[in-house]
């Protein structure tokens, strides 16, 4: 190899000051040649731990940096993932890229961020940056998990993982958290508590997390011998009024529930605030469990508030996995739902614990 191919794989011409530095002086202060130099620093190659550590070690204390740019030409990749949301408060996505960084940044790999705010012109023109970057590969998320169109990227054979957001196509992968497993979790907690008129107060049923959520909600209480009459679930906004309206319709009936399970952590904090309006006691006469265990919610509520969590952590980190896995060319698709856990705090008239979604089946 040439030395001028080895200063274009291990990185040109650098400028420290007034000096230029280069691969040259790496190999010259380490006293080795140009190409071990360029092993050592791209981290290749058969080299003595002793000697890929002495170069290293030169190269630190001169200050030497590889180009970025010039190694990703020599791998043909850029070592980047582009990031494509419409979650403008960031209340699922942030904590979902916050695990996918952590998770790539061990395989060196940097992530770029766009957010389109469901406006399809918008996300059309980030797609095309993102290409023009020659990311590597892309990560879909959003706001809610609804289903959505593809991506076009799919069809040229650019990696793409859709977490927190679906589509319909053999050829993609979604991850999604389980809200039925998670609905189920929740109502088998509380019955197990000795609760058995347990309503559900929810969110628009437009949405496929609602339905889901209800399905798991009517199968747990099937399984503990339970039935919920059609004015026992109540769907509505997703609100702290609507969990406050719903609250009140409940208990205007001649056997009011005695554990509301609701599907968000704000339609919680609402159902709470109209107990005590009410003057009943949570959790002493009322228990309640939200969904999301979103912690400025569920902490500040009064009782803090036991909810299910979606485990987005998990969803990040395991979109990394997936994306890492489809650029070194494995094919991977198909829907996958992670278990979601309940983390339980004094609004259910349990102990605190964290449970996941076998422990409580025990």
């Amino acid at each position: 190899m040439s030395d001028a191919a080895d200063d274009a794989i291990a990185g040109g011409d650098q400028r420290r000051g007034s000096l230029t530095l280069t691969i040259r002086d790496v190999a010259r202060l380490a006293g080795v040649s140009i190409g071990t130099a360029s092993k050592a620093l791209n981290a290749n190659g058969r080299l003595s731990a002793e000697t890929r550590g002495r170069v290293l070690r030169v190269a630190s204390e001169i200050g030497y940096r590889p180009n970025d740019l010039a190694q990703s030409l020599h791998r043909a990749r850029s070592m980047t993932v582009g990031i494509l949301s419409n979650d403008s408060f960031g209340r699922f996505a942030f904590p979902i890229v916050e695990a996918l960084e952590r998770r790539l940044s061990d395989h060196g790999i940097a992530v770029f961020m766009c957010n389109a705010t469901d406006d399809p012109v918008r996300e059309r023109r980030h797609i095309e940056q993102l290409l023009g970057k020659r990311v590597d590969g892309l990560v879909v998320t959003a706001r809610r998990a609804d289903k959505r169109e593809p991506i076009e990227p799919v069809a040229r054979g650019l990696p793409v993982v859709y977490v927190y957001s679906r589509v319909e196509s053999p050829d993609a992968l979604c991850l999604l958290p389980d809200d039925k497993g998670g609905a189920a979790l929740a109502v088998t907690h509380l019955a197990a508590l000795g609760r058995k008129r347990i309503a559900h107060i929810t969110g628009p049923e437009r949405f496929e997390a609602v339905r889901l959520r209800e399905e798991g909600y009517r199968d747990a209480l099937a399984r503990a011998g339970l039935v919920a009459e059609a004015e026992e679930c109540l769907a509505g906004d997703w609100s702290e009024a609507w969990g406050r309206e719903a609250t009140r319709r409940l208990f205007k009936r001649r056997r009011p529930p005695d554990a509301l399970f609701c599907g968000n952590d704000q339609i919680a904090r609402g159902a709470i605030d109209a107990l005590r309006d009410l003057g009943r006691s949570v959790p002493a006469e009322v228990a309640v469990v939200g969904f999301d265990n979103w912690e400025v919610m569920a902490k500040g509520a009064r009782p803090p508030l036991t909810s299910v969590d979606m485990n987005l952590d998990a969803l990040g980190r395991a979109a990394g996995e997936c994306l890492l896995d489809m650029m070194s060319g494995r094919a991977v698709a198909g829907v996958r739902r992670l278990p979601c856990s309940l983390v339980v705090r004094a609004s259910c008239g349990a102990h605190a614990r964290s449970s996941a979604a076998g422990e409580l089946n025990a």
